[in-house]
């Protein structure tokens, strides 16, 4: 692909591991700058990475990092993440909601604590950061706000095996479908993306199934890959859109996913999706 993120800003929440930061480091490759804000500054035993370690695989991939120690639940620290950026980099370009929080308990087991944080963090988190960063995309002249989200499948069987985190996914989803439609007249695409299966995470490991999960999962490289396909498209013809990772590399002529994990008939699907 000739298309390049060289020179653009990403601002995006978490991305200590995982997804967000395989975003960050596709995007770095191609000499971009890249702010995380994200809550994990120390070392956790079952977490692997910090906002510091994220910071230096950027750099190591040829991007320019800034790590901020900040919670996207609070207005004062996103404002605060959203003017360092500036200060740092002279403006915002995309915006990449990843922070998420995950809980698949029943209504019935489900402590209002955590409903409460997955609201918090999934669905407020990705309305205040994109808010925030308004006056800046708006100075871009290719500005994006990609969103870690599934379609809306109104498909009882989602919401009926998990209440709570389903509602608190598909309120980021309702995040991107309203932000496309009232920003478009800036030229600000809002999009969303969402893996068909599994991706090996911290997620998986710890809360999904373990080694076995894992084993059928892809490599958060394939959600990489795509959202760099998303995020140096045109904004003025791709926005509003609920992107899944295999159909966007599709688009753009990729058809061997044979170096993001098993075969297909091997992995394990991924959540909201229907067969």
């Amino acid at each position: 692909m000739t298309r390049s993120l060289a020179g653009r800003t990403i601002l995006m929440s978490g991305g200590s591991r995982g997804i967000g930061l395989a975003i960050a480091e596709r995007a770095a490759r191609d000499g971009a700058n890249v702010a995380i804000l994200a809550k994990t500054d120390q070392p956790h035993p079952r977490l692997e990475g910090t906002i510091h370690t994220a910071a230096a695989a950027i750099e190591a991939a040829g991007g320019q990092a800034l790590p901020i120690l900040g919670d996207v639940r609070s207005e004062e620290s996103v404002q605060e993440a959203v003017e360092r950026t500036v200060e740092r980099f002279g403006g915002i370009d995309v915006v990449v909601n990843n922070a998420s929080a995950i809980d698949l308990s029943s209504t019935q087991d489900l402590p209002m604590k955590k409903y409460d944080l997955m609201q918090d963090i999934n669905c407020r988190g990705s309305f205040l950061l994109a808010k925030t960063a308004l006056p800046h995309l708006k100075a871009s002249d290719a500005a994006h706000v990609l969103t870690l989200s599934p379609p809306l499948n109104l498909n009882p069987r989602w919401a009926g095996a998990h209440l709570g985190y389903t509602i608190a996914k598909y309120g980021m989803s309702l995040v991107t479908l309203g932000l496309a439609e009232e920003w478009r007249e800036h030229g600000i695409a809002a999009n969303s993306l969402w893996p068909r299966t599994a991706i090996a995470t911290a997620a998986v490991q710890n809360l999904l199934g373990g080694d076995e999960t894992m084993a059928r999962s892809r490599s958060p490289q394939i959600m990489a890959d795509a959202a760099h396909a998303v995020l140096t498209r045109d904004p003025a013809e791709c926005t509003g859109r609920f992107l899944i990772d295999d159909d966007v590399l599709a688009e753009e002529g990729v058809t061997d996913l044979s170096v993001y994990g098993p075969p297909v008939e091997q992995l394990f699907p991924d959540f909201f999706l229907d067969a």
